[in-house]
């Protein structure tokens, strides 16, 4: 036990320091002046080797072969955080000092480069920087692949989803791959033959939805007193459990895209401050996962803040906000906006019927990237080409192409499948909320969130790590997960049929 004991102090100083790279992180994308970008790159290289060698310490081993020795003293909650413990042990020990650090200088120095690159939609510009990121990846993902005996991409895909494999994932989106072509087809055909939409008329002063977000993030559930609403190149959601960081970035002719990027990171923030305080800065008391993660978001986003229900209760406050607009601004011409279904180039502005498409389509290239089958020279054609395949549209250059999303850049390969995970798995969660409580569907009507809250506190917020994503899902929901709350979902909101 008392292994054990040592053990939860050593991971509570890790966590502290994690703590403080996501500050420095939120500062270098929201507030952090460009000529300090090269300093930062150096302290959040540094702070990425002293968590490092902190795991590599050989004292940690000796403790967690220690305590796993008396793991049938502990209970639930304590074998599960050991157990996390070992993972992340593992996850770090299979990591050079050297190769840490490059990574972490490389990913810095790449993603501020991505920046003026997209703007210039100069990929031969960043190409340089992004092959050594990619090699350098390549490198992690095998010596991960060694320690865990899976496969490099595999290897990848278990620090964002722990235990997730391609294995699990091909399944559901081979499923989503044969279902949305067709289902895609018939929504534009019948939206084509419906009423226009009414166009916008801008400007929309950035300070209005501002003050639209947050009051919008008050609803919902936001607590100001433990975070706040900043800007940045691309939106989300960081900073800790009890200091909630989320970023939107705004567009004066359209405020719609802005007002969801918020409502979607607040439900990213919500899942963090819900997660059980008893556990805070332990392994176990982390997020499962970021397909739960994103199911968070996306249940808030799509399954809530984008239904008639909340649409409809809303309609008065953004007139409000934006009066000389109220003809665009009425409650049908919001819902037909928000419900409107078009084969688009960008990820973030992709409605939930195309999203998936657009995903599927990172997840096949990232995992040619990371195999080498596909060179980071030849991203932009592949890209092009699958963009014709799995979307129906091609982009015209790189900045609304291979250039448009920072994770690849960053380093983050085997992030973007969490993201279709997380839709089918929210629309799962969504669900069976409202079957296990009917008040949800009549509070979001009436701008009460508290029957919903309740119900995602109790079956998924407060397990932190506790259970594995397989097991919560099954928990919560009664059923394995699958595609059929999902498409259930979409015919209903966009055919009109259960």
């Amino acid at each position: 036990m008392e292994a054990y004991k040592e053990l939860e102090t050593r991971f509570r100083r890790l966590a502290l320091i994690d703590e403080a790279r996501a500050m420095l992180g939120w500062d270098w994308a929201t507030m952090m002046p460009t000529g300090g970008a090269e300093s930062r790159a150096e302290q959040m290289a540094e702070l990425s080797l002293v968590v490092h060698e902190f795991l590599l310490d050989p004292r940690v081993e000796e403790l967690l072969d220690e305590a796993e020795l008396g793991v049938e003293m502990l209970d639930d909650w304590r074998k599960s955080n050991l157990k996390q413990m070992r993972r992340s042990w593992l996850h770090n020990s299979s990591l050079p000092s050297s190769l840490v650090m490059a990574l972490s200088k490389s990913t810095s120095e790449c993603e501020l480069r991505w920046r003026s690159a997209k703007s210039e939609d100069d990929y031969s510009g960043l190409l340089p920087k992004f092959s050594l990121v990619v090699e350098l990846v390549q490198e992690k993902a095998q010596a991960k692949a060694d320690a865990f005996s899976v496969s490099p991409y595999d290897a990848l895909l278990d620090l964002y989803d722990p235990g997730t494999r391609t294995q699990d994932i091909d399944p559901v989106f081979d499923d989503l791959t044969d279902y949305l072509p067709n289902f895609t087809d018939r929504v534009i055909e019948q939206q084509r033959t419906s009423e226009p939409l009414r166009p916008f008329e801008g400007p929309f002063r950035v300070a209005k939805q501002q003050e639209l977000s947050k009051r919008l993030m008050e609803i919902v559930g936001f607590p100001f007193d433990h975070g706040r609403l900043d800007e940045s190149h691309h939106p989300f959601s960081g900073g800790t459990s009890k200091d909630l960081r989320i970023t939107t970035r705004y567009d004066e002719d359209d405020f719609t895209s802005a007002l969801m990027a918020v409502l979607h990171e607040t439900g990213h923030a919500l899942y963090d401050y819900g997660l059980p305080g008893n556990w805070r800065r332990q392994p176990v008391g982390e997020a499962l996962g970021m397909s739960i993660h994103e199911s968070q978001s996306l249940l808030i986003e799509m399954q809530v803040c984008r239904s008639p229900e909340f649409i409809r209760s809303i309609a008065p406050m953004i007139r409000e906000t934006f009066g000389k607009h109220a003809l665009a601004l009425n409650e049908d011409n919001l819902l037909r906006r928000y419900h409107r279904v078009e084969r688009s180039l960008i990820r973030v502005e992709a409605d939930e019927v195309t999203y998936a498409s657009h995903v599927i389509l990172r997840y096949q290239l990232e995992k040619e990237i990371i195999s080498g089958e596909l060179l980071p020279a030849d991203l932009p054609s592949a890209w092009r080409e699958g963009m014709r395949k799995f979307v129906g549209v091609e982009p015209s250059d790189d900045r609304e192409g291979c250039l448009q999303d920072i994770h690849w850049y960053g380093g983050d390969f085997g992030y973007f499948p969490t993201y279709t995970l997380g839709a089918v798995c929210a629309a799962q969660f969504f669900e069976a909320a409202t079957r296990d409580d009917p008040k949800i569907l009549s509070g979001i009507a009436s701008r009460d969130f508290g029957p919903l809250y309740d119900w995602l506190r109790l079956n998924v917020h407060s397990f932190g790590r506790l259970l594995p994503a397989p097991a919560l899902i099954q928990r919560a929901t009664g059923k394995k997960l699958g595609t059929e709350a999902f498409k259930s979902h979409l015919n209903a909101r966009y055919l009109g049929a259960d």
